[in-house]
């Protein structure tokens, strides 16, 4: 399967023009061969555009991801919506479970090369430090893995990172690749590094990091996405700028380093 990870540039609160700049990207890498287009955390509204939230959530059933299943369909191509702000009530009146019947989520939701909804991951590990997620999200309350073209695919968001157990419950369910949305902002650069090698090490699986580019007030976002395959080593990486990244997740090759490797098998 032939990754992309696109580093989108986010403008804080202009959602049309975040959409329709992710849109574009995921046509784009579709035409260079991509299998799976990867979009950052929150690029509808940008993470650091708190007061923002209210006015851009939306069901997942909504006309704006509507959008990306229709891209996903027409382009041949899997899509995950990196993360979106999810309208919990709306979603529930559409008939999705939800965590909770009211309040916003930190929601990714993965299409299929059909424009179907294939998979919906609600931010489990909300961030509280320097920022009003904690205040303004509900957090999410599983982690499922799916089939996607021969690959079995997670799928966490930014500070999720910080959190080892979550992947390793991932990895013990088989997955072979863990796609983490973010918005990752300076000065925590090697945290951001260390923390997605880490996880592809410890786990012998592909990390894709897609992090978002761009600033909003006093944060900036630190970019650097980068595609880990299962020995940590980065087959893929940008600077700071907005950019995509591609590779190929051969789940073949994380069954014969499993296999070899047996770190999983050694646990007690």
């Amino acid at each position: 399967m032939r990754l992309a990870g696109v580093q989108l540039a986010v403008e804080g609160g202009d959602v049309e023009a975040n959409v329709a700049r992710a849109l574009d990207r995921v046509r784009g890498a579709a035409a260079e061969g991509a299998d799976l287009v990867v979009l950052p955390e929150l690029f509808d509204v940008g993470y650091f555009a708190f007061d923002s939230y209210g006015r851009a959530a939306e069901s997942l059933a909504g006309d704006r991801l509507a959008r990306f299943a229709a891209a996903a369909d027409a382009n041949d191509v899997a899509v995950l919506a990196g993360t979106v702000v999810e309208d919990l009530s709306a979603s529930a009146a559409d008939g999705l479970a939800v965590p909770a019947e009211s309040g916003l989520a930190n929601a990714a939701v993965l299409f299929d090369a059909d424009g179907e909804r294939r998979l919906v991951y609600r931010k489990r590990h909300l961030f509280g430090y320097g920022s009003e997620e904690t205040d303004r999200m509900v957090p999410g309350e599983r982690t499922p893995v799916v089939d996607l073209a021969g690959v079995t695919v997670g799928v966490t968001t930014c500070y999720d990172l910080r959190f080892p157990e979550q992947f390793r419950a991932m990895a013990d369910r088989g997955v072979e690749c863990v796609l983490v949305p973010s918005a990752w902002p300076y000065p925590r650069i090697e945290h951001w590094r260390t923390l997605g090698r880490a996880r592809a090490i410890e786990n012998l699986t592909y990390v894709a990091a897609v992090n978002g580019s761009g600033r909003f007030g006093d944060d900036e976002l630190c970019g650097r996405s980068a595609v880990y395959d299962p020995w940590g080593t980065a087959l893929a990486s940008v600077g700071d700028e907005p950019g995509v990244i591609t590779a190929a997740v051969d789940p073949e090759r994380v069954a014969t380093i499993r296999e070899e490797f047996p770190a999983l098998r050694d646990r007690r």
